[in-house]
């Protein structure tokens, strides 16, 4: 039985109650707040009204009293900058909630209903303004003056069965995005509006919430009983989540647009007046009319017509407008993941990758069944609902890898890939966040943080909250402070006339990024290996990170690969590993950079790496060390999961790390990598 009612049901008896509360808060440039608390009552008997705000210690920190109200009820503040303390995304600032608390008496004091609702007081903004040296305009979020860069992820119910859902659930969950140095998630349009707990701890947690309209991947009717349906059910979920400060947009839907296109449906961008419900894309009128009215009545909060939506009478694959849903890896053209740079958008909502979650996870779903303990097997088919997943997983891991099919060699490999390719497309994007007039990627939600049952997925988090190697490859890119690098091959030849000779050069680029509002002196440290000699070379140079931007910090030649004249020269295996130190030499950001395709490199023997692997003394770390670089360390233990502080780790020679490892209890640790022997 899939219909009926499955949330609590409770019985109030009342005299006079307060029905709906509406506090909305204006925050100007300057930061002073407006507050208006508008309330309306079951009955129009007189009452006495006192509206209180309470800061985050439950002192009241303004009010009024003796309000004498009959059917509406109305109470407005002014509070000046620095006379109360603004709600910020995480990274940011703090998170402060204030309570609102309206109480109605009758005439002999009677205390007849109270009401209290959380706040939180933020100024939130779009910014879609036109951009220095490119085409097109931002499409960025601007929290109190602040524009954001969003790194997130995309949501979906987080189990088939929504009633098993807790609010202890729901926070671990939302704290794993958090300890993942995320601060957007996106509620996608073809879920539910999720539940209170769900968008309160958002709140708590400093986590910016893209809310969809629950429209997804379809085309609807707007016959005018459907089209009250919509309404009545967009104004409940409006009034139910406009308080929240972590709510800072609607979108109408997730890609009916985008449908629409695909289909040559009535969809003329520069027609905003016509009855769209007489065209074939009658759900127009519901994103165009209904929603963004139902928004404006009753909310403050942005509306935007779809995700993905260009606007300015573009397409929904533009990608110098709006937000766009980057499939082109994995769905579309199926392009290689180091093409991110040129698949970027201004705001990309979606993207993805798909991964094998842990062998635990495999192991539950087998059922201890031997005979289907192989990546092709029916159950294993049975557990992933992607259409044509065998061909794509398979399409990007010989493209890049040379892989084995036992399955645990299986998982490895796919959690590899899908850590690699996440992990590009966060560094490479976040790079184009070069500054005001100059952010020409301003956020990048990943397609999906969670699952809702176990089973094979983008998502970067298994069912039973299990992170997936791309989860950490994720976190480190979204770190204050990171850097990264590029190598691409530069072919020239003496004259446009002449093909047959021409000179290869490998350029290496790097850059930094620093997220927080002030510019930060650091060193660039960068070391050039050979992987199969002992040679290496090293520079250090003294660089400041500009504040809330991407900085470039070199251009040049590869170190240690000379220049060739032939495509059948082969180049050397030179790996490059940068970090940036701060003034006592702790490492703020790292990341090293391969020769790709992987599958072409010969890796030394295990033998030869020098590579030691221990347990602390405190039983709860693991301390790594190498002679030689080593691509992609993913630490497992026999048994009881662990938590992991990191993995996929990339290590090189002097650059010794230690990774905690909550729940190890000095247990032994096993180690996959790239050139392990399996393949």
């Amino acid at each position: 039985m899939t219909v009926g009612p499955w949330k609590p049901i409770t019985l109030e008896t009342y005299d006079t109650r307060i029905d709906d509360i509406d506090i909305r808060s204006t925050i100007s440039e300057q930061l002073d707040a407006h507050v208006a608390v508008d309330f309306s009552l079951s009955h129009g008997e007189r009452v006495i009204a006192t509206v209180q705000i309470k800061d985050p210690s439950d002192q009241v920190i303004i009010g009024q009293n003796n309000l004498r109200v009959t059917s509406q009820g109305k109470a407005e503040f002014k509070l000046s900058k620095g006379t109360y303390e603004p709600w910020y995304p995480v990274g940011y600032g703090k998170q402060p909630l204030y309570t609102v608390e309206i109480s109605v008496a009758n005439e002999q004091g009677k205390v007849l209903d109270t009401r209290i609702q959380k706040i939180g007081l933020r100024r939130a903004r779009i910014v879609q303004d036109e951009l220095i040296d490119q085409e097109g305009r931002t499409f960025l979020f601007e929290v109190n003056n602040i524009r954001v860069f969003c790194g997130g992820s995309n949501w979906i119910p987080a189990d088939s069965f929504l009633t098993t859902m807790t609010p202890d659930r729901y926070r671990a969950w939302l704290q794993l995005l958090v300890d993942g140095n995320q601060n957007m998630i996106r509620v996608w349009g073809g879920g539910i509006y999720e539940a209170d707990a769900f968008y309160e701890i958002c709140d708590e947690l400093g986590i910016l919430v893209w809310q969809d309209f629950m429209f997804g991947c379809g085309q609807y009717p707007a016959y005018d009983s459907f089209i009250k349906s919509v309404e009545l059910e967009a104004e409940q979920n409006v009034k139910r989540l406009r308080h929240h400060p972590s709510v800072v947009i609607f979108a109408g839907n997730n890609e009916d647009y985008q449908v629409a296109e695909s289909y040559k449906l009535d969809l003329d961008y520069s027609d905003e007046q016509s009855d769209f419900r007489q065209t074939t894309f009658p759900a127009r009128h519901i994103y165009e009319r209904v929603l963004p009215s139902v928004v404006e009545k009753f909310s403050n909060i942005h509306y935007h017509r779809s995700s993905p939506y260009s606007g300015f009478g573009k397409p929904t694959t533009d990608k110098t407008y709006g937000d766009l849903h980057q499939w082109n890896v994995w769905h579309g053209s199926q392009e290689p993941w180091h093409n991110w740079d040129i698949l970027a958008g201004r705001f990309v909502s979606e993207f993805g990758m798909e991964g094998y979650p842990n062998i635990r996870t495999v192991d539950y779903w087998l059922g201890g069944n031997k005979a289907e303990r192989f990546p092709q097997s029916r159950t294993m088919n049975n557990h992933n609902k992607a259409d044509g997943f065998e061909r794509r997983l398979e399409l990007y891991l010989v493209e890049n890898f040379k892989h084995a099919f036992d399955i645990e060699s299986y998982v490895y490999y796919t959690q590899i890939m899908q850590a690699e390719t996440l992990a590009s497309a966060y560094r490479l994007w976040r790079r184009n966040w070069k500054g005001k007039g100059r952010e020409y990627t301003a956020g990048a939600l990943v397609w999906q943080i969670n699952d809702c049952w176990p089973v094979t997925s983008w998502a970067i988090v298994d069912y039973f909250l299990r992170p997936k190697p791309a989860y950490f490859t994720i976190k480190r890119e979204l770190r204050p402070y990171t850097v990264g690098m590029t190598r691409k091959e530069k072919k020239t030849f003496p004259d446009e006339l002449s093909a047959a000779d021409f000179t290869i050069e490998t350029v290496l680029e790097i850059w930094g990024t620093n997220s927080t509002l002030s510019e930060k002196k650091v060193t660039l440290d960068v070391t050039s290996y050979d992987l199969h000699s002992s040679w290496s070379e090293k520079w250090t140079k003294d660089v400041v990170l500009a504040p809330n931007a991407s900085t470039e910090l070199f251009s040049g030649e590869l170190p240690g690969e000379p220049k060739r004249t032939k495509l059948s020269e082969v180049p050397r295996t030179v790996v490059v590993s940068t970090r940036l130190l701060d003034d006592s030499g702790a490492v703020l950001g790292r990341y090293s950079n391969w020769p790709e395709p992987f599958k072409y490199i010969t890796f030394p023997a295990v033998k030869d790496l020098g590579l030691k692997v221990s347990v602390g003394s405190d039983g709860e770390s693991v301390h790594l060390s190498t002679e030689k670089p080593i691509k992609g360390i993913v630490l497992e233990v026999e048994g009881e999961d662990v938590q992991w502080e990191d993995q996929a780790v990339d290590l090189v020679p002097g650059d010794a790390q230690v990774i905690s490892a909550v729940g190890l209890k000095g247990r032994e640790v096993k180690v996959r990598f790239l050139g392990d022997g399996t393949a």
